[in-house]
């Protein structure tokens, strides 16, 4: 996303007017439990009603737990202030020179692309300097990177999914279309932050939400986990592979190895019914793991290596 943003941008949005939310809700449902243990065995990853890449598989799992909730506002300030940790978005972009991270802003006459590079977008910042968190501390934290969400994950004493725990602990021991049904929206009632309209041009918002929203909004899977589809994408520790032949090598391979580009899954409040519609728990897409946008969160889980 770096280069693409970099190809048709030639300069750096900073000041986005962002300072109003999309909400007065500042939270949701109560969450009853921190984490929810996911029983392992052997499980089918991939579908054929998605997108090429969500080609067909099977792996192996241990028994493992994940958080219940992405990781909030709240979890990863409790973070950065025990250790004074920085996050890539507060460091020098690569191609831009100043710090900052990508962001999502609605396309105009004059300015047709839809993701800016914003100097000073960073997680206290999501949309650049006249943004903010404050009140919105229930929120998935976003603008981190892979990088930022390992860091998170050891000071946690934890680690990021893979795609296969992640995927498995999505579908919750279902094979339909969507974690909730074969419906997008039963009974016109949405089930995730998502987008609503033609994207990226008009939002009816009808689930209440322009951003992202505070985590538990919405009905949680078979699992109890919520939010595993929309909101944010969210990281996982497995790269980037686009066919069978791709996953084996790198099954095969040392798992220590460095890739450029890792998988997300889940969708985000940016996914809509004639674009992207990957708020599927078999969707994935690719992202650079030393980059950070306005729509990319994290869970963690109890193991990194439990697949295979």
């Amino acid at each position: 996303m770096r280069h693409l943003i970099y190809l048709i941008s030639a300069f750096v949005v900073t000041s986005c007017n962002y300072g109003k939310t999309d909400s007065s809700q500042s939270s949701c449902s109560s969450i009853k439990k921190a984490t929810v243990s996911i029983s392992g065995g052997e499980v089918y990853l991939g579908t054929d009603r998605g997108y090429p890449e969500e080609f067909k598989r099977i792996a192996t799992l241990k028994d493992f737990d994940i958080d219940n909730t992405e990781v909030t506002n709240v979890q990863f300030s409790n973070f950065v202030s025990e250790t004074g940790y920085i996050t890539t978005a507060e460091t020098n972009q690569p191609g831009f020179n100043v710090p900052g991270g990508a962001v999502f802003r609605e396309p105009t006459a004059t300015n047709p692309n839809w993701w800016q590079f914003t100097e000073n977008a960073n997680w206290r910042q999501p949309e650049g300097p006249n943004s903010h968190i404050k009140g919105r501390e229930n929120d998935p934290v976003v603008q981190v990177s892979l990088v930022d969400a390992k860091a998170y994950a050891k000071w946690a004493g934890r680690s990021l999914p893979s795609e296969a725990q992640w995927e498995h602990a999505a579908k919750a021991g279902r094979d339909s279309l969507y974690v909730w049904g074969d419906e997008r929206a039963p009974n016109d009632v949405e089930q995730a932050n998502t987008w609503q309209g033609a994207f990226p041009i008009q939002n009816s918002q009808l689930d209440g939400y322009r951003l992202r929203a505070p985590v538990g909004c919405y009905a949680p899977n078979d699992f109890e986990l919520y939010d595993m589809i929309g909101n944010v994408w969210e990281w996982t520790v497995s790269p980037y592979v686009q066919n069978t032949r791709q996953w084996k090598a790198v099954k095969d391979s040392n798992k220590d190895t460095h890739f450029q580009n890792y998988t997300i899954k889940g969708g985000s409040f940016l996914c809509a019914p004639n674009f992207c519609a990957r708020y599927r728990a078999p969707a994935r897409q690719s992202q650079e793991a030393d980059f950070s946008t306005n729509h990319i969160g994290f869970r963690t889980v109890s193991q990194r290596f439990g697949d295979s």
